[in-house]
């Protein structure tokens, strides 16, 4: 899926409650992760859930996995991958999220600590690409 068709799906629903179930819909697409991959090292410190990120480096894109024990953040981090995944480093850093959010009508309605965390996420991907530049 790309970004602008995941905007068109969001813009084409009409209520937040519609967009929430389809968050919840787009995170259980998400394969969940087993406890080896459950650690520290792929933890995302800010989210009030507990939510893990683990950043794949091919040659020229960097890829992620993600998973949370919340359903809702879970849909978040689905839509924060779908922006994010197969970019060049350059590619993910000129990204703005906050923007595209906006676009998908979920920047007003998520909590604020959803959105904490989801800014953290996006921080830890952004680092994962700066880190894959300096390689």
């Amino acid at each position: 899926m790309s970004i602008e068709s995941l905007i068109d799906d969001f813009s084409f629903l009409d209520d937040w409650e519609d967009r929430y179930k389809y968050l919840i819909e787009l995170g259980s697409q998400l394969p969940h992760f087993n406890d080896a991959q459950k650690v520290d090292q792929w933890k995302i410190s800010g989210c009030q859930s507990q939510v893990w990120i683990i950043p794949h480096f091919n040659q020229h894109t960097l890829s992620f996995q993600g998973d949370s024990d919340a359903i809702i953040v879970r849909g978040i981090i689905a839509v924060v991958l779908t922006i994010f995944n197969d970019k060049s480093a350059q590619e993910i850093l000129d990204i703005d999220v906050e923007e595209i959010f906006d676009k998908m009508g979920l920047k007003e309605h998520i909590t604020p600590n959803r959105r904490s965390g989801m800014l953290s996420m996006v921080e830890k991907i952004k680092f994962y690409a700066r880190e894959a530049l300096v390689k």
